[in-house]
């Protein structure tokens, strides 16, 4: 009864899930409201408690993400977030270390059971004899003995070594599984970014080919103007120039584009040669992302979830450790039946069990190992340490990765309509320019500097474009996922 008792004890600390200080609203939600207004009269709070409140950050990544994606209204991302998940190696490499670590947790959750076994086959044996009660002068005969017999052996989890061991175990399969889904959210969001950079190149492409067109024109009038004797040769060959240089930005935009394209083939488990993208200009991305609240959206990150995890199964090797400093029980036994003569084995009266020192209970007491369990107990907690220290660092940078998304996405916003008043201000420049040289009022330099201009800001405007796009993704990525109720992706590993 002793043993049964003590083995429902636990050496190991009691594990409470870390209390971490959360702000009630993210700074940068904040702004965007306050940027409505030039003047800010808000009195700043000098406690930092009054914008803090503590409560335990317990990880709900298992909560459905949903197909986040679709909120950009794309098919063709769609298609290849898809793709992705089906056929990615680097997926498919997370979901395997997932059945490995479930593996090891079976594998520790059998040490709570006994093992059977048994066994069938002759023996030659000589025993002595003092082991039979004779006289020391007695002759015992070699005999050959055939046995049938089970075997079954078990330990008992004194001190809660066997049991701490599959807590850490299950937490260490829980981690693994936290890391696939961040593996996965982080292969959606990768897909989507760099689709929208390849789209994003598209539209610059689309802007230098029409810069490629007018500029062209330009060369054919100031060709037609220089055979005329209107203007000297300089300004034919700054014309030539202007072509050349926007020629080559082409190229170098094609290359890069190449580039992107390759890169989003290998991400949706394809090859290079084997996968194209046609052309398609990116179309302005006007998601608004809810941030929520700092409390329920962070913890449903989960990378913030393994680390968790990480440290439960770091708190549980201390109970393991300590364990070993108190004895340790096992339970041995065979039964079944031997006899000299294969026709006589199965007789009632060849039964015979074997137990004793090596076969039957074993109660074995740690005295001495030169400092090798308490080398392992201060190894535990230090991992456990270490283990904490990354979690709270984990959290920490899951706050600054949605600060930065939310002020690239807030800034990039003022930045666009900044641009957009540029682009429309610069295309008008440059064709009053045109039209101006073509009527003799100006030289074509002051044509190059317009169309110079208009360029810039196209190009300046296309790009943001993109950023804004791949600024939305980081953010959702940033606060885990999705958000609100909606359908799971489907294909995550369940525990």
């Amino acid at each position: 009864m002793t043993a049964w008792v003590l083995s429902a004890c636990s050496m190991a600390p009691h594990y409470e899930k870390p209390s971490i200080g959360t702000p009630t609203a993210f700074k940068e939600s904040a702004a965007q409201v306050s940027d409505a207004s030039d003047t800010d009269t808000t009195p700043e709070v000098s406690d930092p408690g009054a914008r803090t409140q503590w409560k335990v950050a317990a990880p709900s990544d298992q909560l459905p993400r949903g197909e986040w994606w679709r909120i950009f209204g794309d098919t063709t991302l769609d298609g290849l977030e898809s793709r992705a998940v089906s056929a990615s190696p680097t997926l498919q490499a997370a979901f395997a270390r997932v059945n490995e670590s479930r593996a090891t947790r079976d594998t520790a959750r059998a040490g709570l059971f006994p093992s059977l076994g048994a066994g069938f086959g002759p023996t030659r044996e000589k025993v002595s004899g003092a082991s039979q009660l004779l006289s020391d002068n007695a002759t015992v005969p070699s005999q050959t003995l055939w046995r049938a017999q089970a075997t079954a052996s078990y330990e008992v989890d004194l001190f809660g070594h066997v049991s701490d061991s599959v807590r850490a175990a299950r937490a260490d399969a829980e981690q693994s599984d936290a890391l696939y889904r961040s593996v996965l959210l982080t292969l959606q969001a990768d897909v989507a970014q760099q689709y929208f950079a390849l789209r994003s190149l598209d539209a610059d492409r689309d802007v230098l080919r029409r810069t490629i067109t007018l500029r062209k024109q330009a060369l054919d009038l100031v060709q037609r103007r220089f055979a005329e004797g209107d203007i000297s040769e300089l300004e034919v060959a700054r014309a030539r120039s202007e072509l050349a240089s926007a020629q080559s930005d082409a190229m170098t935009v094609e290359r890069q584009r190449a580039s992107a394209e390759h890169k989003l083939a290998v991400l949706v488990g394809s090859t290079p040669e084997s996968f194209t993208m046609p052309d398609s200009p990116l179309q302005a991305v006007h998601v608004i992302v809810p941030a929520g609240l700092p409390s329920s959206l962070l913890e449903r990150r989960p990378d913030i979830a393994a680390a968790e995890r990480a440290m439960a199964a770091a708190n549980a090797r201390i109970g393991v450790a300590k364990a070993a400093y108190f004895p340790s029980l096992s339970l041995t036994g065979t039964a079944g039946f031997e006899a000299a003569t294969l026709g006589d084995l199965f007789k009632w009266s060849s039964r015979a069990f074997v137990l004793g020192p090596l076969t039957g209970t074993a109660l074995t007491l740690p005295i001495f190992d030169g400092g090798r369990r308490r080398a392992q107990l201060a190894q535990s907690r230090a991992r456990f340490d270490e283990q904490a220290a990354n979690y709270r660092s984990q959290v920490l940078n899951a706050f600054q990765e949605v600060e930065d998304s939310l002020s690239d996405l807030r800034i990039l916003r003022t930045q666009r309509d900044t641009v957009a008043v540029a682009v429309q201000a610069s295309a008008r420049a440059a064709s009053l320019s045109r039209r101006q040289y073509a009527e003799g009022e100006v030289d074509y330099l002051s044509v190059i500097d317009s169309e110079r201009t208009a360029l810039q800001s196209e190009r300046t405007a296309t790009q943001l474009a993109g950023v804004q796009a791949a600024a939305t993704v980081a953010l959702i990525r940033a606060l885990g996922g999705g958000w609100g109720a909606v359908a799971g992706v489907g294909s995550a590993p369940r525990m």
